[in-house]
């Protein structure tokens, strides 16, 4: 199946990314800049964070599609790319259901190429080799870590449960947005702001 072919019975099953959750939402505010996620964050990034951006991640049982496999970073207009992302589970998430997988220690090779495609811009698919890739399923409640630049993917969803996630993702506030015209206003997280760097 591509991404965009299936039709759906519910039009809430159609639906596959839910936006500014942090910022709208006191239970997904309290998730994104509590302590048990930043602790961790503040030991990867430092203690001057910004929130680039958070986003629930939503796979209906038996239509939620794949993502290929894709580095963040080549999507984002931050330098340097050295973001971190938090994919905290709200559902368990399965090889069954579509938990990420990723190409370990590949975020050292800097930014790969990447191909647009039906729906979507990933790696090509020759570029890897998908033996090497490790599943990480977690339970709901749990959280996978990574950076912006490591390869990963999450398989259709071809089970009976729902598999929804959401994604938060931070950076250091010495970063810089590097797109023309205005930019957006980042979710200050703790600690300072700089001049040049992003607002």
């Amino acid at each position: 199946m591509e991404r965009g072919e299936i039709s759906v019975d519910q039009p809430g099953d159609g639906i596959r990314k839910i936006g500014g959750l942090v910022s709208s939402d006191d239970l997904y505010g309290a998730l994104g800049l509590g302590r048990p996620i930043l602790d961790i964050i503040e030991q990867i990034l430092g203690p001057d964070l910004k929130m680039f951006r958070n986003a629930m991640l939503v796979k209906p049982p038996d239509v939620g599609t794949q993502k290929g496999m894709h580095q963040d970073s080549p999507y984002w207009p931050i330098e340097p790319m050295d973001l971190c992302s938090c994919w905290f589970a709200v559902d368990d998430a399965t090889e069954e259901n579509g938990c990420i997988g990723v190409l370990p220690g590949w975020h050292n090779r800097g930014p790969l190429p990447h191909e647009a495609v039906t729906d979507d811009f990933v790696m090509p698919e020759d570029s890897y080799d998908v033996s090497d890739m490790v599943m990480a399923p977690v339970r709901a409640g749990g959280a996978v870590f990574f950076h912006s630049l490591l390869p990963h993917y999450t398989a259709p969803n071809r089970s009976s449960a729902w598999r929804r996630a959401i994604v938060l993702s931070y950076m250091s506030a010495r970063s810089r947005y590097t797109r023309d015209g205005e930019e957006p206003k980042h979710i200050a997280v703790q600690g300072e702001t700089y001049p040049g760097c992003v607002r």
